[in-house]
């Protein structure tokens, strides 16, 4: 290969990450302004729709990802991808929007968000420490649970009579919902996919593990549209589809992403360092969220509290390189 097609190679790998961003960001306005819609033509509380329509869509990227990469043979990949993106999620995307805005937590964190967050994340844990895989089993377990939780959640919000504060510019025809929602949905996928493209491509030129690759540059990548959707929420001033977009995406990860990647193809363990390291950390900063929910305001999240998430999320990305 000639130094020019080396260089045309890396100026590509770069257009497609800045049209990946450009998409990302179209994306997760339009995904925004439909679920915002949508929660007041349904008259759906707001964390409700946070936590499935918005997540289920900005949860594709790594879904596609995971499920290519599986049946690809990278199974390192497909597991990296969710554990990494569930990093990202709560270390980069939340600390960054809570040094942006303050963050108001809606009661049903503590009733249901948080601890099946934390359920869903033992869980896999468990699967991997007893045979090293997500056997097709464990992801039929991981996605009955997943349709009994969304079951559960939409049912726990009928009896609830919330007020929903929107514009009036906010309001829209069904059609329009629907419009914004697909429109949004496939900018971030195909945001998503010129940004793995040119990211991972840069990656690999640094001679780095598929591992490696796919907790920090992958997860990153997809994560961006859970990234974009909470940063323009926490702008708008929509702190319940922000916290409730993060929290349902790090659920669905492990149980929609990782539970339908293992029924179409078992996701075996190759890198123990996923097992030793990655989910650890996993682990950690979804339990750190609980106390930081109380300190030193139970019920808000505020900037201190979003600079130590982003610290961490700093170190681990080092120690991950090191």
């Amino acid at each position: 290969m000639s130094n020019f097609q080396r260089l045309l190679n890396a100026i590509m790998d770069y257009l497609f990450i800045i049209l990946g961003l450009v998409f990302l960001v179209l994306g997760g306005d339009w995904l925004l302004k439909s679920a915002v819609g949508m929660s007041l033509r349904l008259n759906v509380s707001k964390i409700v729709i946070g936590m499935t329509v918005v997540s289920f869509a900005t949860s594709a990227p790594e879904l596609i990802v995971s499920v290519k990469s599986a049946m690809a043979g990278f199974p390192d990949i497909a597991l990296g991808n969710v554990v990494g993106s569930n990093i990202a999620n709560i270390g980069l995307i939340l600390g960054i929007v809570m040094i942006i805005s303050k963050m108001k937590v809606d009661e049903s964190f503590f009733k249901t968000d948080w601890p099946a967050m934390i359920v869903s994340s033992l869980l896999l844990y468990g699967m991997l420490l007893f045979d090293g895989q997500v056997s097709r089993i464990d992801g039929i377990i991981l996605f009955v649970l997943l349709i009994a939780f969304v079951v559960y959640l939409i049912k726990s919000q009928k009896n609830k009579n919330q007020e929903i504060e929107i514009p009036l510019e906010e309001t829209m025809k069904m059609y329009q919902v629907v419009g914004f929602l697909v429109i949004g949905g496939a900018a971030l996928y195909g945001g998503s996919e010129l940004l793995i493209k040119g990211a991972v491509n840069v990656a690999q030129t640094f001679g780095v593990s598929d591992r490696v690759i796919a907790v920090t540059v992958v997860a990153i990548g997809t994560s961006i549209p859970e990234l974009v959707a909470s940063l323009i929420a926490a702008i708008k001033k929509e702190s319940s589809i922000s916290i409730g977009n993060v929290i349902g995406s790090n659920i669905l990860n492990i149980l929609s992403v990782l539970g339908l990647s293992a029924i179409i193809h078992p996701i075996k363990l190759v890198d123990n360092r996923l097992l030793s390291f990655d989910i650890l950390w996993m682990l950690g900063f979804a339990f750190i969220l609980l106390p930081l929910v109380y300190l030193p305001q139970k019920g808000f999240l505020d900037r201190k509290a979003g600079i130590i998430l982003l610290a961490s999320y700093i170190l681990f990305v080092y120690l991950t390189f090191a």
